[in-house]
């Protein structure tokens, strides 16, 4: 029995220590916009699976940051891609100096310790591999470890939120309907200008006159979209220009760099968009 037990302490030291990286340390900074913390941690108490959907850049990373942290929890998160195998997510065997061992993937090692997984962009992977939440996101919460020939229970603390932007859904990106409605879903969009020059002043450590014009510059190429953009300019984006104009570059050089640059290859959208600058600096 003392054998049995020194191993389970063992194998829990194991774990704390790899989840070590996951641990977040100090506070993000986030500033809520609506009852998205309310309605994240009562979500979390009854383990309801969560989507996060909005534009890209508008502060749903951030915002998962931010609870891990208020939660006290780990956080793992997973950037899914087109090449992401089931096998990326849960697991596999792979050959070391001791022979052939099982590695538990992202997914796995997060319903093992009660850790909260954060799948990024899950539109992004196939829907063959994300099939494979879909026993974690009803009352069962197993994950079946095929390979190994087990079924995983998850921790009572295991949490599990996907982020979604329905603004790049198409026929052949989109998620299962059956995968839908296994979550609960938080709407996320781009603050109202107040707050937007709160958070990149905040962010982008400049004045609140800089922080408005560039939220005035991101209103006008968001009035863009559907007129040669996919997307106008994310909150992300004008943070990026005002740590350039923090770190000496003019604003006009800076948006340039942070917004037009990145977001069209268009000459035509390109010189709407200086325009739109230039009448706002």
């Amino acid at each position: 029995m003392h054998d049995r037990s020194g191993a389970a302490l063992d194998s829990r030291a194991q774990q704390d220590l790899a989840l070590d990286p996951f641990r977040i340390a100090g506070e993000p900074y986030y500033r809520p916009v609506a009852h998205e913390v309310a309605l994240f941690e009562a979500a979390h108490r009854s383990r309801m699976p969560v989507m996060l959907k909005g534009p890209t850049g508008c502060g749903k990373t951030r915002f998962v940051e931010h609870m891990a942290w208020k939660l006290g929890r780990p956080l793992i998160t997973v950037s899914c891609h087109e090449d992401m195998t089931a096998s990326d997510l849960v697991g596999r065997y792979l050959l070391d100096a001791v022979g052939t061992v099982w590695h538990d993937g992202p997914l796995t090692l997060a319903v093992r310790s009660g850790a909260i997984c954060y799948l990024d962009e899950i539109v992004e992977a196939r829907q063959d591999t994300t099939v494979v939440i879909h026993s974690l996101t009803d009352d069962r919460r197993i994950l079946p470890l095929e390979k190994k020939n087990e079924v995983l229970k998850a921790h009572p603390d295991f949490h599990l939120v996907i982020s979604y932007n329905p603004g790049y859904q198409s026929v052949l990106k989109d998620l299962k309907e059956s995968t839908k409605q296994r979550f609960g879903a938080i709407a996320f969009s781009y603050p109202v200008a107040a707050i937007e020059a709160e958070i990149v002043a905040a962010e982008a450590s400049v004045d609140q006159r800089t922080a408005a014009t560039l939220v005035n510059i991101g209103a006008r190429s968001r009035n863009l979209k559907g007129h040669g953009l996919e997307e106008g300019a994310s909150t992300r984006m004008l943070i990026n220009a005002g740590l350039l104009v923090g770190n000496g570059i003019a604003l006009a050089e800076a948006c340039d760099v942070a917004l037009v640059l990145p977001i069209t290859d268009d000459p035509d959208i390109r010189d709407a968009l200086r325009a739109a600058i230039a009448a706002c600096v």
